[in-house]
């Protein structure tokens, strides 16, 4: 008899020590406050879909990968509202509750990865578009002053021609003498990078302001562009 009742408590304790495991592995899930591998995989399909030209940035792999990853996630979420599901999770052991565990936290760790580098590649493309815009706006501008210079140049021909000549000529470079300064530019097989973008921003710039930093930014535009050693 006493052999029946110590084994009885064995077993009795060792069922309480599954419980308080599978509490404290629960009670762990439940303090972190952590994004659920739902709003993860929600987050990254929200970028996704906001990228400017997925079909250009995004790769088959990628797209296969999130396509799985947005089918697992929604499969977990039906079976975590389902009744059954919650009965079976109370019914595993220590180790299937362990194995179970490291199931989930190896499937936040590849969503969290994955988040990161989309992020990353947001972050990328956002900085691309900006530099690309500051571009196009300051070659408007540099583009409206020269034809502005142009007719300028034109009305005071035609009162030097109509006026004697005084001889006076004012001191350093005539006006608009580096607004008009031709950018020597090599085509390549793709479109110029953030760089190339960034240096021709920089020597627009300082022609619409018809600045005499000029040529010295167009000597370092063609030594490290157009002829690098």
């Amino acid at each position: 008899v006493n052999d029946n009742l110590n084994l009885d408590l064995s077993d009795d304790e060792e069922l309480r020590e599954q419980l308080d495991m599978h509490s404290i592995i629960v009670s762990c899930i439940n303090d972190e406050p952590l994004f659920t591998a739902e709003q993860v995989i929600e987050e990254i399909e929200e970028m996704m879909q906001e990228s400017p030209d997925p079909e250009d940035d995004e790769t088959p792999t990628q797209s296969d990968h999130l396509s799985i990853l947005s089918q697992e996630i929604q499969t977990l979420k039906r079976s975590s509202t389902n009744n059954s599901y919650e009965e079976r999770v109370k019914r595993l052991s220590v180790a299937e509750l362990n194995e179970l565990l490291e199931e989930i936290e190896t499937a936040i760790k590849d969503y969290s990865e994955e988040l990161v580098q989309q992020l990353a590649l947001r972050d990328e493309l956002e900085f691309e578009k900006e530099v690309k815009n500051s571009f196009i706006s300051v070659l408007i501008e540099v583009q409206n002053k020269q034809r502005e210079h142009k007719e300028t140049a034109k009305k005071k021909k035609k009162l030097k021609n109509g006026s004697p000549q005084n001889g006076k000529q004012e001191r350093g470079h005539m006006p608009g003498t580096y607004l008009t300064t031709v950018i020597p530019y090599e085509k390549k097989n793709g479109p110029p990078s953030v760089e190339d973008l960034q240096t021709l921003t920089k020597i627009l710039h300082a022609m619409k302001e018809d600045s005499e930093k000029v040529p010295s930014l167009l000597t370092d535009y063609i030594l490290k562009v157009l002829c690098p050693t």
